[in-house]
Parts: structure tokens; sequence; C-alpha cells
């Protein structure tokens, strides 16, 4: 059992470029693909607790219903906003990486190399073709 997980959803390039990123160190990370499993209400406020910011910090609002269930309200709690990302996973923003070093949410998908133990073997340059590593394993 690999001591890296991400939270991951395959069909977000930056959630492929932070995983690609993970296994370019030569590990191999528990992956979950967190909209068909996705983390229960101890787990997400352990997460959120470990990464150190608000709930409201972890909400996507891009293609979700953030904005028909009214989330951009001050007023909700980090108790509300959790309970309808457990309602709701798709409002989970991702990709969530956990480490040895330290969870964050790894947006931008080079915010993963801080808390990487292992360092990066290869060039790596994200899908879209910016580099991110260069030859020697530092990043760009």
């Amino acid at each position: 059992m690999s001591d890296i997980t991400i939270y991951h959803n395959p069909a977000c390039g930056t959630s492929r470029n932070v995983l690609a990123l993970i296994r370019n160190t030569g590990a191999q990370p528990q992956v979950i693909e967190y909209l068909k499993h996705p983390p229960g209400r101890e787990t997400l406020f352990a997460l959120i607790a470990a990464m150190g910011i608000p709930a409201r910090d972890l909400l996507r609002r891009n293609s979700t219903p953030y904005d028909e269930l009214g989330l951009d309200d001050p007023t909700l709690s980090d108790e509300q906003l959790v309970a309808q990302m457990l309602i709701h996973p798709v409002l989970i923003n991702r990709p969530i990486v956990v480490t040895p070093l330290g969870t964050r949410l790894c947006r931008p998908s080079e915010v993963v190399l801080d808390i990487l133990p292992q360092a990066q073997q290869a060039v790596f340059n994200k899908e879209d073709g910016q580099p991110v590593v260069d030859d020697q394993g530092r990043r760009v």
C-alpha cells in the first residue's frame, strides 16, 4: 500500500497531471476516484483540517450545482457546505493529495511537488505541453 493517496477525477486534466507527477517519482499512489467512491463526512472534515482551509475553499463552482444550491451564501457554515459536498461529490474540488509531508488541494498541479517525499525522476510536461520539471528533476 502506498503512503500517497490522490482523490482523483480521471476526466480532469489537472488531476491527470498531478497523478502523472506522483508517478514520475516512482511512487504508485492509492487512487480514489472520488466521484465513484466519495469520502465520508469524517474523512472529508479530516482532509479539510489537514489542508488548513475552510470548507468553502474546497468547493468547486464550475460545472456543478453550486449556483443552484445557493452555496455562495456567506452565512452557510462548514457543516452545511460539507453536507452539500456529501450529497453532491462533484462539488469537491480536485485533486486532493495526501502524503507523509502534507495534504493539499493541488491546483495548480505543481503544488503537489511541495509534498512529494521522492524527487522527480524525469522531465515532465503537462498535457498541454507546459514544462514543469527539467532534465535535472527541478521545478521549471
